[in-house]
């Protein structure tokens, strides 16, 4: 089969189709019978717990992990009978962590993710995708640093860039905006919205309820394995799951400017 492009669907279709997955780890089951779709132009936050399987969910969708149940399902074919190659086209990810083992600068770190277009892309166009994704993560200025010589919310910065420079209809990223600042935060997931309104779907593992509840159309609940809910925000953040999800009393209101769930904890 020949390496070609993809063709970026229209709005509104499904990007992404898992159906009653499951997978175990060591012998313990960490996901069962998980449904869900991620659609063109859509934000999808996954949120829950520590120990839920938001991140073995999220290696379960890249191709990192190999499901052991049900099916997973990226640009109307199961992942894994995507070459990695012609994956990479469709999906890039964003990982918790990323490191780099030689001092390569940020404009180097960022260009490889234009990598899967080799032979596919012209040099302008890998130019200009590079080009745009360090713009939008606010981290041209310090273009020619090594990656090792930045903060830990600069170095998470580059690692998205390098994801956005990817240009794929399906981004996942895992935790973006925890080593960021109140403003980077709010940045970082204006990017992943803006990247959905052009055509694309995100999901996004978050552990803040607020940001997800902001920036969100669905968001998706995992608690022990299980999808406890998916849906608006406003349907999901409910007083009653989240308690009983983190095991913690937890008040919703509207927010007083837009309506928009502010959850809170009591004290």
């Amino acid at each position: 089969m020949s390496r070609r492009a993809p063709v970026w669907p229209s709005g509104g279709e499904a990007l992404v189709v898992v159906a009653g997955a499951g997978v175990s780890r060591g012998g313990r089951e960490v996901l069962r019978d998980i449904s869900f779709t991620l659609a063109a132009g859509e934000v999808l936050a996954v949120v829950g717990p520590n120990g839920a399987g938001k991140s073995s969910l999220l290696s379960l969708l890249s191709g990192d992990l190999s499901v052991g149940s049900g099916t997973v399902s990226i640009g109307g074919r199961t992942v894994g009978r995507w070459r990695p190659r012609e994956l990479a086209l469709w999906r890039s990810v964003l990982p918790q962590h990323t490191t780099v083992a030689f001092p390569f600068t940020v404009a180097q770190v960022v260009e490889m993710g234009r990598a899967p277009w080799a032979g596919l892309a012209r040099p302008d166009e890998d130019t200009a995708a590079v080009a745009e994704a360090m713009a939008e993560t606010e981290v041209t200025e310090f273009a020619e640093r090594t990656f090792g010589t930045l903060s830990g919310g600069e170095r998470a910065r580059a690692a998205l860039a390098r994801v956005l420079a990817q240009r794929t209809p399906v981004l996942l990223l895992d935790e973006p905006t925890a080593a960021l600042d109140l403003r980077h935060q709010d940045l970082v997931l204006r990017v992943a919205v803006a990247r959905a309104k052009a055509g694309a779907g995100v999901l996004v593992v978050l552990h803040d309820l607020n940001l997800a509840a902001a920036h969100a159309d669905r968001i998706a609940v995992v608690a022990g394995g299980r999808l406890r809910a998916c849906g608006s925000p406003t349907a999901v953040l409910t007083s009653e799951l989240l308690t009983d999800v983190y095991q913690r009393d937890v008040e919703v209101l509207p927010h007083p400017r837009d309506g928009t769930p502010l959850v809170l904890p009591v004290r």
